[in-house]
């Protein structure tokens, strides 16, 4: 199961202590060392988008403390930093100010808490006016965030429609991945990528109408495609009603975000070796009125495959 929504608490090292000790014998003299500094928490960005599932069942991650600090002027180590991997298109938003850290590019490294300050030690705190402090600082605790944790899909195509609508299939024939595909609906549970040409596509579970008020799989998928740059909708062209089947989804994303309707739509006709063809081209004429790109396509007909890959500069 993918997760893509979840609530973490991020605590980053408590400041070591410093020392309170004093040279033996003749030498004499304050000798405590600083404390370490706490380990610091930063993210690093994966390509891997089943990175949140590791918060599955630990939601609190904390990084190493500061070491005390010792004799002879010995300062404690360092704690060590905890490095935490998230998927490329998260938005960690932070519960208490509602800062945005938004993790888009692959590899980049965040730092998310500061590690605490190291107390300082007795040595440290000597001066001309108290020679032989009998004290030392405690260190400073680390910084500690609640973050919720939001993946989007960052995907160059991202595949959408009605369930069944032959979405999971095109993946698979386009880009070799193996999704599972059944005719009925609700095969795919969770979305799926997968990578043609170095572009990557995504497939969202099927909408149904009511999706915005939680019927079938709701809207919680709608998520991944706020940040894909092309929307491949797929309507199958065998349908008694192919306008509304396309109303359907339209409807359901404007009450999610208005905002995606203004993404560059391409429409699939879908399964069309099934299709009437002078129904098919109706569809078709009826679509390019609306100012859409349209292609039938059929996963059987390699040739409307060719032609689908050519327009995407996939080829």
């Amino acid at each position: 199961m993918l997760i893509d929504e979840i609530e973490i608490t991020l605590k980053a090292g408590h400041g070591g202590a410093g020392k309170v000790s004093f040279y033996p014998g003749q030498k004499s003299g304050p000798d405590g060392g600083n404390g370490g500094k706490g380990g610091n928490i930063y993210a690093i960005v994966t390509s891997d988008i089943t990175a949140l599932n590791q918060f599955s069942r630990k939601t609190v991650l904390e990084a190493e403390n500061g070491q005390s600090g010792r004799s002879n002027r010995q300062f404690g180590s360092d704690g060590e930093d905890l490095v935490i991997l998230f998927p490329i298109g998260t938005t960690l938003v932070d519960s208490k100010n509602r800062e945005e850290i938004e993790l888009d590019n692959l590899d980049a490294k965040v730092l998310l808490c500061k590690g605490g300050l190291g107390g300082r030690g007795n040595a440290a705190l000597a001066s001309s006016r108290n020679t032989t402090p009998l004290r030392a600082q405690t260190g400073l605790p680390g910084q500690e965030r609640k973050f919720i944790a939001v993946l989007k899909l960052i995907a160059d195509f991202g595949l959408i429609g009605l369930p069944s609508s032959g979405k999971s299939s095109l993946l698979n024939e386009l880009t070799s991945t193996k999704v599972k595909t059944a005719e009925y609906p609700f095969t795919t549970l969770e979305p799926n990528l997968g990578v043609i040409n170095k572009k990557i596509m995504a497939d969202v579970p099927g909408l149904i109408e009511g999706a915005s008020t939680g019927k079938g799989l709701g809207i919680n998928f709608l998520k991944h495609i706020e940040k894909v740059k092309i929307l491949l909708h797929c309507i199958v062209s065998n349908s008694t009603d192919l306008k509304r089947d396309y109303e359907v989804v339209r409807g359901e994303m404007e009450k999610y975000n208005p905002e995606l309707l203004k993404k560059e739509e391409i429409i699939l006709l879908t399964k069309s070796d099934l299709a009437d063809l002078g129904k098919l081209k109706e569809d078709e004429a009826l679509f390019r009125k609306m100012g859409k790109k349209v292609f039938p396509i059929s996963i059987y007909d390699w040739g409307s495959l060719k032609k689908l890959k050519e327009s995407l500069n996939l080829t």
